[in-house]
């Protein structure tokens, strides 16, 4: 690798051009590429640079003139490099180490209260969906938004044993609903099904459903780390859920619009472009509406919400529409905010979404010419695409 850059200083004026290889998705990793930033970035670009597996050929200061001022970034330096970093001290982001993993096990769980237990659907909705809170101030219990928890349901199984726990993901930011922490909510829809002629139910998701406020429930966790929000507030945020696959969404979502969360986190104050695409059957069954509406109201340039509701619309053969159909849809805006290394995706819900989002993306990448089984790894590799089905 090739370096010019002479005497550098923080208060250096001078713009820096990064030729790099192998950076970027797609066709951008296959080609060199001249990156220029000031110095004031150059330092978070050869981080990104080092993360996402380019490689750096050469380094070349530009001499500013006297008298002169700097030249702004490039257009497509501006799209990779990070924003500079804003003058008042920020906190550091947490890392993955200091995330919070395993504090209760299931030998030995948290033993949490219920404070609250309502429905999240309207009239007219199918089956039964719940917004479920617990109180969690008598412990060490706490999480980061993308967690899961789980719960160990009362009673026994057919064999006389205690049953065993299910994972749930978190559907509260860290700091609770009400913002003074202490608690954790959870976004549960109860498992029917039929077999034989008799409708089962299921065993912990009615455990829950059922659960009055002041019951005691054995919790355990918090486990994951596929899931956590980057602390970025300049990403940008694509949301693919359907069902409760919402919960860690509306996490987010408190934590980069709820007027409260904003004023608890002076260090992440969102500016990114957030994008919900969220599918369920009608419209009765769409989950926290009122905030989302509220969050469109107040911050039309950051947060875009898109609905599939299968039973109601049609995708363009007239069949029904679902989340992968406003997948296709979208797919040059989707893979345009993908080639920005500031983009992260996240999937959550029924695992049977899973190879119709991978249908979507491999015929929407096709069409860029791009290999959709060699992007996705890349993205993966380079933390930015998450997914959590069950």
């Amino acid at each position: 690798m090739r370096v010019s850059t002479g005497k550098a200083t923080q208060s250096d004026g001078r713009m820096f051009t990064v030729v790099v290889e192998g950076f970027g998705v797609g066709l951008q990793r296959r080609a060199e590429r001249r990156l220029t930033v000031p110095f004031s970035q150059l330092q978070r670009l050869m981080q990104t640079i080092a993360l996402q597996g380019g490689r750096i050929r050469a380094i070349n200061a530009e001499e500013v003139p006297a008298g002169s001022e700097p030249q702004a970034p490039s257009t497509e330096a501006a799209a990779d490099a990070p924003a500079a970093p804003p003058t008042p001290a920020r906190k550091a982001p947490v890392s993955h180490a200091d995330v919070p993993v395993n504090l209760y096990k299931p030998k030995d769980p948290f033993i949490g209260t219920v404070t609250g237990n309502y429905s999240l659907l309207a009239e007219g909705a199918i089956g039964r969906v719940n917004h479920i809170t617990f109180d969690l101030s008598e412990g060490n219990l706490h999480y980061v938004e993308g967690q899961s928890i789980g719960i160990i349901p009362d009673g026994t199984d057919a064999n006389g044993k205690p049953h065993k726990l299910r994972l749930y993901s978190i559907a509260s930011t860290r700091h609770g609903d009400n913002c003074e922490g202490g608690t954790v909510s959870l976004c549960v829809r109860q498992l029917q099904y039929e077999k034989d002629g008799s409708t089962i139910n299921g065993v912990c998701s009615t455990f829950l459903c059922d659960i009055e406020p002041g019951a005691k429930v054995k919790i355990t966790g918090p486990v994951g780390k596929e899931m956590l929000l980057p602390p970025d507030e300049d990403a940008n945020v694509i949301m693919l859920a359907t069902g409760t696959g919402i919960a860690p969404m509306r996490a987010y979502l408190r934590r980069m619009f709820e007027p409260s969360e904003r004023a608890k986190n002076p260090e992440y104050q969102f500016r990114g472009k957030a994008w919900l695409i969220m599918g369920v059957p009608k419209t009765p069954n769409l989950l926290y509406e009122d905030d989302f509406q509220r969050y469109l109201a107040e911050y039309p340039e950051n947060f875009r919400y898109t609905k599939a509701i299968s039973r109601e619309q049609q995708n363009p053969s007239g069949g029904r529409m679902y989340i992968q159909d406003r997948v296709t849809e979208h797919a040059d805006e989707i893979f345009s905010l993908i080639e920005d290394p500031k983009t992260h995706v996240y999937m959550c819900g029924l695992r049977g979404m899973e190879p119709g989002i991978d249908e979507a993306m491999t015929a929407a990448a096709a069409a860029k010419d791009l290999n959709w089984s060699e992007l996705r790894p890349q993205l993966k590799k380079a933390d930015r695409w998450h997914v959590e089905t069950y």
